[in-house]
């Protein structure tokens, strides 16, 4: 759990919930691409949250909440460009509007104080933010849209769950 994707370094949770830091929540993710593929980190993001709520997520609300990719090379660029158009395509049929979800490069990443670590961890009954739209996403193992040989980190707009 951490932030990323603004221009304060080194922010607070306090700073970041002002909305003047421009972070987001983000959470790092260290994978081997061999055992989990890129596209397969993509559907878990956009299954996991509604990704056409703009800024916030279920009652957490806020620039600091919105939805964003950040790519580490053109190859996860071009895959979380692909899995957002594939995944709009669905969710238009299904009656949501414009996916809001932002990609951009890979900012620093800034972890977050350590009560904000493993947060259903220390708070088993604690708020769990989002949750999807309960649509598939068509991509990753079981999807049209097959990105392969990616490597690096992955990092998204983070929920409570991941504290």
């Amino acid at each position: 759990m951490g932030y990323a994707g603004g221009e304060t370094p080194n922010p607070t949770y306090e700073e970041v919930c002002s909305g003047l830091t421009g972070h987001a929540e983000a959470v790092l993710v260290v994978f081997e691409p061999a055992h989990l593929p890129y596209a397969a980190l993509l559907r878990c993001f956009f299954e996991s949250q509604d990704p056409t709520q703009g800024m916030g997520q279920g009652n957490d609300v806020g620039t600091q909440y919105r939805s964003v990719v950040f790519a580490y090379d053109e190859a996860q660029r071009q895959a979380a460009v692909a899995a957002r158009e594939a995944y709009q395509a669905i969710l238009s049929r299904a009656g949501y509007g414009p996916i809001t979800t932002e990609i951009r490069d890979a900012p620093a990443f800034y972890y977050a104080e350590p009560y904000h670590q493993q947060y259903l961890a220390k708070n088993p009954r604690g708020y769990c933010g989002p949750s999807g739209t309960g649509i598939a996403c068509p991509v990753g193992a079981f999807g049209a849209v097959e990105a392969t040989d990616l490597s690096g980190a992955f990092e998204s707009r983070s929920s409570r769950e991941a504290r």
